[in-house]
C-alpha cells in the first residue's frame, strides 16, 4: 500500500515561474499534516530565486484538493512547527502573485488555500464544498476572513452554514473563480496569467498585492502604503515604465 504521506508537494522552476504541485491523486490530493512543513520549505525556496516573478499550485489527477485529513484536523506538524491555517496565511501574503489552477473539485481547507492566492481558474464541472458545519468544526479565523475579504459576508455564510455544494458556474458568480474555461484549456489560460504577471513591474506588482490585501481585510497601514508608493517612484523600473512608453516598445523590468 502507498504511503499516503509520501506524496508530497513538489516544485518545478521553470524561466519566471514557480510551480507546486499536489501529488496524491489517488487520495483525491488530500492534505496531510507532513505536506505543511513541505510546503513552507518550497515557499522558503520560492522566496530566494532571483528570478521568479508568479507562482501556480497545480494538482495531479481529477481532483485539486479534498482538502486537510479530517482525522487530523487542528494537528500541529512537528517538522515545521507550524498548523495548516498558518500555512495558508502565509500564502496570502507570499511577496509574488500566486496563481490556483483548480483542475477539479475543491473541499474544506483547500478552498481557504485557494482563496489565498491572487488569481483562481477553474474548469467547468468542479464543485466546491465547504463541510465545517456538518463536521461541528468552527473554522479558524483567517479562514473566515479570507471568506469575508474575497467573497462578503453572505456568501461566507451560505458556504459555512448550509455546507452545500457549489458548481462552477455559481463560483464564478460570487467570485471565488476568477476565471472559468473547458478542462483542456486550463494549461493556456494559466499559462497566459503567468507570462502576463512575469511580465509586469515586479515590485509594483508586489507592493499593490500587499496593500490591496490589507485592504480588503480593513487593517490597512496607510501611511506603509503611501511610503511605499514614494519609495516606488524612486525605483528603476517606474523610469523603464517611462521610457518604454514613450519609445512605444514593451519594458524590461528588473525589479530594481
Amino acid at each position: 500500500m502507498t504511503d499516503p504521506a509520501a506524496d508530497v508537494p513538489s516544485l518545478a522552476l521553470e524561466g519566471a515561474t514557480a510551480t507546486i504541485r499536489l501529488n496524491r491523486p489517488k487520495f483525491h490530493n488530500r492534505i496531510e499534516p507532513a505536506d505543511i512543513a513541505v510546503f513552507w520549505r518550497l515557499l522558503d525556496r520560492i522566496d530566494v530565486e532571483p528570478g521568479t516573478r508568479v507562482v501556480v499550485i497545480v494538482a495531479s489527477g481529477r481532483s485539486f484538493s479534498s482538502g486537510f485529513h479530517i482525522g487530523e484536523i487542528g494537528r500541529l506538524d512537528e517538522a515545521s512547527g507550524h498548523t495548516l491555517d498558518q500555512l495558508i496565511d502565509r500564502l496570502e501574503r507570499f511577496r509574488l502573485p500566486v496563481i490556483c489552477a483548480l483542475n477539479g473539485g475543491v473541499y474544506g481547507g483547500a478552498t481557504d488555500l485557494a482563496l489565498a492566492c491572487d488569481f483562481r481558474v477553474g474548469v467547468n464541472g468542479m464543485q466546491m464544498f465547504m463541510p465545517a458545519a456538518k463536521l461541528g468544526l468552527m473554522y479558524y479565523r483567517g479562514g473566515l476572513e479570507r471568506y469575508v475579504s474575497r467573497l462578503g459576508v453572505d456568501a461566507a455564510k451560505r458556504l459555512f452554514f448550509l455546507a452545500e455544494k457549489l458548481d462552477a458556474a455559481e463560483l464564478l458568480r460570487i467570485g471565488f473563480l476568477t476565471d472559468l474555461v473547458a478542462p483542456d484549456e486550463l494549461a493556456a489560460r494559466v499559462g497566459e496569467l503567468a507570462a502576463i504577471l512575469a511580465e509586469r513591474a515586479p515590485l509594483a506588482v508586489q507592493g499593490m498585492k500587499q496593500a490591496l490585501n490589507d485592504l480588503a481585510r480593513g487593517n490597512a497601514d496607510n501611511a506603509a502604503i503611501d511610503a511605499a508608493v514614494a519609495a516606488n517612484r524612486q525605483t528603476q523600473d517606474i523610469a523603464e515604465g517611462q521610457r518604454a512608453w514613450l519609445e512605444k516598445r514593451p519594458p524590461v523590468f528588473r525589479g530594481v
